[in-house]
């Protein structure tokens, strides 16, 4: 289970790492200063803005657009007609939830090249399906895996490795390898959160085997570290940054990115709209808008759970139903 070849996601233009900017007569200096801010392959180079670039200590003008120029001769055009990017999309797996109403809903399972957020109020299951897919994304493509290694972000100390060996065991895998492949930090600041996605991106270019990567939960650091409406701007600011990272981790090393999100009081909404729920996910439209697909989830009858999608970029919004088992999140029986 924990080899899966070295060429996972090997197909994708621009992913080398920046050390081949050497043999294009960048020193090595210059690439371990990119490395250390977090840029670790070429198109990443490409992708951030200049003045991100002459932040970096030791790298002058000339130095950035030296990379700039190198950078644009190497990597393919920016523009591509729609059956390249039909093409590129071929590479996209789909992670089941474990529970295959949901699995259909979201058109196969969370998807990689994408960032999917989960929200809503306790004991509705959100670390629950963070430690189904911990499993399910290990299993091979047929079996409705992705075949990779799992990386976690846990920022609220609810990761527990005895959740993982009981879904192994409800899919029949080795439990002990199962939570090989599966590497963990605990953030307990959003600074530290931030710089954790800086040694993953290290990780990601020396090994491409990994397929996902779970974030649980994206806010409880930042409402922690900002509070009030004059630290708000600032934390938004910082949030935008952190998500900016994540999609570009997603598409360059082609993983699915899961966040679980808390929720707060709406009473707005409670009292426009008796039915509908009065919880509302935190982190604003910053958040709304990085996350290509939305999930929320909320009670339902006896020990059903109900997930309803609410944004997806190629699914209609839907719900589907499903419980809370040992082996993880399950169909109701």
């Amino acid at each position: 289970m924990s080899d899966f070849g070295d060429d996972a996601g090997a197909g994708f233009e621009g992913h080398q790492s920046v050390d081949e900017l050497q043999a294009h007569g960048i020193n090595v200096q210059d690439i371990l200063k990119l490395k250390t801010a977090g840029i670790v392959t070429i198109l990443g180079v490409a992708q951030a803005p200049r003045k991100t670039l002459l932040k970096i200590k030791g790298l002058a003008e000339s130095k950035v657009e030296k990379l700039k120029e190198i950078c644009t001769k190497i990597l393919p055009p920016a523009f591509l007609s729609g059956t390249e990017i039909a093409e590129r999309r071929q590479n996209v797996v789909y992670i089941t939830t474990g529970s295959k109403s949901v699995d259909a809903m979201l058109g196969g399972g969370i998807s990689t090249q994408s960032i999917t957020e989960v929200f809503g109020e306790y004991r509705t299951g959100k670390t629950q399906l963070c430690h189904t897919l911990c499993v399910t994304a290990q299993l091979p493509e047929d079996q409705g895996g992705a075949s990779g290694k799992v990386a976690y972000i846990d920022t609220e100390g609810t990761f527990r490795p005895d959740r993982v060996r009981a879904v192994a065991d409800r899919f029949g895998v080795d439990s002990a390898m199962a939570l090989d492949n599966v590497l963990c930090a605990r953030a307990w600041s959003s600074e530290q959160q931030c710089e954790l996605l800086v040694d993953l991106a290290i990780r990601f270019v020396e090994d491409r085997t990994f397929k996902l990567l779970i974030v649980d939960s994206i806010m409880n650091l930042f409402r922690q570290d900002y509070s009030g409406r004059g630290e708000l701007s600032e934390r938004q600011q910082k949030l935008n940054q952190f998500l900016a990272r994540l999609q570009k981790l997603a598409e360059e090393f082609n993983i699915a990115v899961i966040l679980t999100n808390q929720v707060q009081a709406d009473p707005g909404a409670a009292a426009m709209f008796a039915a509908s729920s009065s919880a509302k996910p935190v982190g604003g439209h910053i958040l709304a808008h990085a996350s290509a697909t939305r999930i929320q989830l909320r009670k339902g009858r006896g020990d059903e759970r109900v997930a309803k999608l609410q944004d997806s970029p190629d699914q209609p919004e839907g719900e589907a139903t499903y419980v809370l088992k040992s082996g993880g999140w399950e169909d109701p029986s």
